[in-house]
């Protein structure tokens, strides 16, 4: 590991159209919102490419480095071999890993940030752990809220639906924010802004597990 090391941002999700507008996708979302926002200003879109059996895209941020995003096109629950992958080739260290996953336990609209613990019954996550061996990375939590009836499963590779399919835009955007935040203000900092929802955030407005 090198003070050069970039960060790592994994968004989660499942490759292909069919899965785009899932609940599963939210953290392809926000990486891909938090890339548009990023981009270099005058040199155009950043370009994703294959590799790690994921989607990848480079940027920058002042007095941050060089962050490399990756969407593992894997399936969610094989997500960790590409996260292993690309720490391996990039001499990523443990502490600059950030995974932005879809949250259950969240009602829709919150967002929250942490470092390490359990996957919670997250597949992705759980697969992550496996292959890096520590659960100690931070995470960008996004939520989705739980059903209220029915499988989770079934839950989570919906479609947002309701009001929350009205105010997915704005909490794309806020998930993105609070990823900026912990990046260039540390988890402190984007814990204290971020982990209640402001009175614009549509946790206030969208009813918990709507559809």
């Amino acid at each position: 590991m090198s003070d050069d090391s970039p960060w790592l941002i994994v968004g989660l999700g499942n490759p292909g159209p069919k899965y785009a507008e899932n609940r599963h996708n939210v953290g392809f979302m926000v990486v891909e919102r938090w890339v548009e926002l990023h981009q270099t200003p005058g040199a155009g879109p950043v370009a994703w490419r294959s590799q790690f059996k994921a989607q990848v895209a480079s940027t920058r941020l002042t007095g941050l480095g060089r962050c490399l995003v990756i969407e593992p096109q894997t399936y969610m629950n094989c997500s960790g071999e590409s996260v292993r992958a690309a720490m391996d080739y990039h001499d990523v260290p443990l502490d600059r890993v950030v995974v932005v996953h879809d949250e259950i336990d969240f009602e829709f609209g919150r967002v929250g940030l942490k470092r390490g613990g359990g996957h919670g019954g997250h597949n992705g996550l759980r697969d992550i752990i496996k292959h890096l061996g520590k659960p100690s990375f931070l995470r960008v939590r996004v939520g989705v809220g739980r059903p209220r009836h029915g499988e989770v499963a079934d839950w989570v590779l919906a479609n947002f639906s309701g009001e929350d399919a009205m105010f997915v835009g704005e909490l794309v955007d806020r998930a993105a924010q609070a990823l900026t935040c912990l990046l260039t203000e540390g988890l402190p900092s984007a814990m204290n802004k971020f982990h209640q929802p402001s009175d614009s955030s549509p946790a206030t407005r969208a009813p918990k597990g709507s559809s």
